[in-house]
């Protein structure tokens, strides 16, 4: 333990600073180092660690109702290279015109696509029909999820055999 004036005047020689480390401790705990290095090396730690904690994105992949199964193929391995990124994925079936009509053309391509993606990705809700546009929310798995899906071999082979669509509308 040294006296405050003392290791004031020990810092000063070295030409570093006095910094408090452990203020609430009993008595405060202080060291001597440069504290423009210090500062510089905790803003490069919280710049890694906010680095790491990315949240993930929303990416949109958008079809037709009455998409070709190639093309819907395509849709579905960007929607899984997207998921295995860790970003969570919105899925728009978009009609135009008298396809409309047809609502129950959107709501099997939406069964399609959650059917090839369950592995990966889970269901966030329920799809959503707003207007012109019906939607479904998938998001990645997390790696307790995926462990306990590969020894439940029998909810796995199941597939997802209905999806109820909400109906939403806009006031515009």
């Amino acid at each position: 333990m040294v006296a405050t004036d003392k290791a004031m005047q020990m810092a000063h020689e070295k030409g570093l600073d006095l910094v408090e480390v452990a203020p609430t401790a009993t008595p405060p705990v202080c060291k001597i180092l440069d504290y423009g290095k210090y500062r510089y090396e905790q803003t490069k730690k919280e710049k890694k660690v906010r680095s790491g904690q990315r949240a993930g994105l929303l990416k949109e992949v958008r079809v037709r109702p009455q998409v070709k199964d190639h093309d819907l193929e395509i849709k579905i391995n960007q929607a899984k290279k997207f998921i295995n990124e860790g970003n969570k994925i919105k899925v728009l079936v978009v009609f135009r015109g008298r396809q409309m009509v047809h609502p129950e053309l959107g709501v099997r391509l939406l069964q399609k696509v959650a059917n090839d993606l369950k592995g990966i990705g889970q269901l966030d809700g329920q799809p959503i029909h707003e207007g012109r546009i019906m939607s479904l929310i998938m998001s990645p798995l997390s790696a307790k999820q995926v462990v306990g899906k590969e020894t439940k071999d029998e909810k796995d082979t199941k597939e997802v055999t209905e999806i109820k669509v909400k109906e939403t509308i806009k006031n515009a």
